[in-house]
């Protein structure tokens, strides 16, 4: 939308809340957009409220909150932003992703937050466009849609897709948007009333360094570790592993020892069987498919493993998220 279109009327978007969505995610797309018409002295931006039912939606806090437009009058946006949460990969309403079809087919913005990158995923939207989703689901969301270009940045905006990882990330996608419709100074005066002394490009990292997450102070640790984290589905023996960091076999053993009382075998296990926890319970891959993508040669193998680690065997996992 032009500039000119801008001082006509408010440019609008629509939240459509699902069950569940996180709240720090919704806070982070929404208030940007407050602190700019305080700012501007202007009604540049007009927001509304949506759900599927045109229900009232609980967050994963347990707050509630009442659409305040009808899905019906969709139409009446420029920019729609899906907000997730938790169990989002259980939806499958085939409606709701006709609906994104028909929106992705026009020039209004259709985005998403978090896990609501699952959603566009599902509707086909995101076919040939880089999008991006939390750190925690990145890995499940490209095992299940392949043919995706899925990143680790921030935030994507491909045409008029627009993807976020979630959380405070939020903010630096609409910061962005904002700077591209009203410039750079009224986004730096956003930030600043956010406390955010700097708008973080898309491509900064999601996620802490491991050193960091972990408080390792070994450089052969981490790097250890994050062979192991990369080498899920074929995976590499410790051997190599300690060959890769330039270290002995032995000295590998003794660092983890040292830091967290197991064998490196044992911690690449628990990284592999955690993997294979997060795609039973937020992806619809078999059992068999989840076996393979955390690198073990059957799926009784897996279930042993698992069933050691967890106390249940996956497809009582599977059961236990379907039932909630």
């Amino acid at each position: 939308m032009t500039s000119q279109a801008l001082c006509r009327r408010p440019f609008t978007f629509g939240f459509v809340l699902f069950p569940n969505f996180a709240m720090l995610s919704f806070s982070s797309v929404i208030e940007p957009l407050r602190i700019a018409n305080r700012l501007s002295d202007k009604h540049i931006y007009h927001w509304e409220l949506l759900s599927l039912d045109d229900q009232p939606v609980e967050a994963s806090n347990g707050l509630s909150f009442t659409p305040g437009l009808q899905m019906d009058r969709w139409r009446d946006l420029d920019a729609i932003i899906l907000v997730a949460g938790i169990g989002t990969s259980l939806i499958a309403d085939q409606r709701l992703f006709k609906w994104l079809r028909d929106i992705a087919r026009g020039e209004r913005l259709l985005g998403s937050t978090s896990t609501a990158s699952i959603l566009l995923a599902k509707a086909g939207v995101l076919k040939n466009k880089r999008c991006t989703i939390h750190w925690e689901d990145q890995v499940n969301l490209q095992e299940e849609y392949p043919e995706l270009i899925v990143t680790h940045e921030l935030f994507e905006i491909s045409d008029n897709i627009m993807t976020c990882s979630g959380g405070t990330a939020g903010l630096d996608m609409m910061l962005s948007l904002i700077e591209r419709q009203q410039g750079n100074r009224l986004a730096k005066s956003i930030a600043e009333q956010c406390i955010h002394p700097t708008i973080r490009p898309a491509h900064d990292q999601q996620r802490m360094s491991i050193e960091e997450s972990l408080g390792i102070h070994s450089p052969a640790l981490a790097r250890a570790i994050e062979i192991m984290q990369s080498h899920i589905e074929d995976p590499v023996n410790c051997e190599s592993i300690a060959a890769m960091v330039n270290i002995s076999n032995r000295q590998l053993q003794r660092l983890f020892k040292h830091k967290f009382d197991l064998t490196p075998a044992t911690y690449y296990l628990k990284i592999r069987l955690k993997h294979g926890d997060n795609l039973l319970s937020k992806t619809s891959m078999s059992i068999l498919d989840v076996s393979t993508a955390t690198g073990f040669s059957s799926t009784s193998h897996f279930s042993k493993c698992y069933r050691k680690y967890y106390g249940m065997l996956p497809r009582e996992r599977r059961k236990q998220v379907a039932t909630g």
